[in-house]
């Protein structure tokens, strides 16, 4: 089986997309189960980016941070949590490339943690990678109870202000 190779740049064109994104869409179906009444506004891979990028250094934010303001700005009940954290994902290895690259100004994207502050084995580097970062800006990392659990001491004093 062949391994099929990416292009250099394909995570940054994967963040950079315009679809049809950012929208606002019904909560209807099987979806009031999971997310109740309402609407639910789906960004942007760059409008996440973007959200990631602001956040300064000795600070963290978290997907559902991204997905607060995101329903606000777009004035929806919710953010959606599936794209928005994909969005992130695409956001990380785009940075990534961009690091490859020889660029230094890079989206922070370990600076994006999960709920409850927890830090992303998905991100490049896994939770590894995204420690060390976040141990370099002068945070203190607690290791979980499994091999991909660890989170950010103390992070709910450390969020950015996203607007």
């Amino acid at each position: 089986m062949t391994k099929k190779i990416k292009p250099k740049d394909y995570w940054q064109k994967k963040r950079d997309e315009v679809k049809d994104v950012p929208k606002v869409v019904k909560i209807e179906g099987k979806m009031t189960k999971k997310w109740g009444t309402g609407t639910c506004a789906i960004p942007s891979p760059i409008e996440v980016n973007g959200y990631m990028k602001s956040v300064p250094k000795g600070k963290v934010t978290t997907i559902n941070d991204i997905r607060e303001v995101v329903a606000k700005k777009h004035k929806a009940t919710m953010g959606c949590p599936i794209t928005t954290g994909i969005f992130a994902w695409i956001s990380a290895n785009a940075a990534e490339e961009e690091r490859r690259e020889g660029k230094k100004r890079i989206t922070p994207y370990w600076r994006t943690l999960k709920e409850g502050g927890k830090l992303n084995p998905k991100y490049p580097g896994g939770i590894s990678g995204q420690s060390r970062q976040l141990r370099s800006e002068g945070h203190t990392i607690k290791k979980g109870r499994g091999k991909d659990s660890a989170k950010v001491d103390d992070f709910e004093n450390k969020k950015a202000d996203l607007k």
